[in-house]
């Protein structure tokens, strides 16, 4: 599920990264450019996050279930 959360959010990121850099430069290839490396990097940063989300939360349910013992 993780991977296909990180899919669909590239995309969105994709296009709201081009349309911003292009609104701000005005040039399609320097928008298209930072819409590819930006998003890249973000959405590899994502994966990561929620990946130590998913390790924090089985970590608070074995302290939990360890406590109500």
């Amino acid at each position: 599920m993780t991977k296909i959360k990180t899919g669909s959010f590239a995309i969105i990121h994709f296009s709201v990264a081009f349309t911003v850099a292009y609104m701000l430069t005005g040039d399609v290839f320097l928008g298209g450019l930072i819409a590819i490396l930006e998003p890249a990097i973000n959405s590899i940063a994502y994966f990561f996050h929620e990946k130590a989300w998913d390790k924090k939360k089985i970590q608070h349910n074995t302290n939990w279930a360890v406590s109500v013992r």
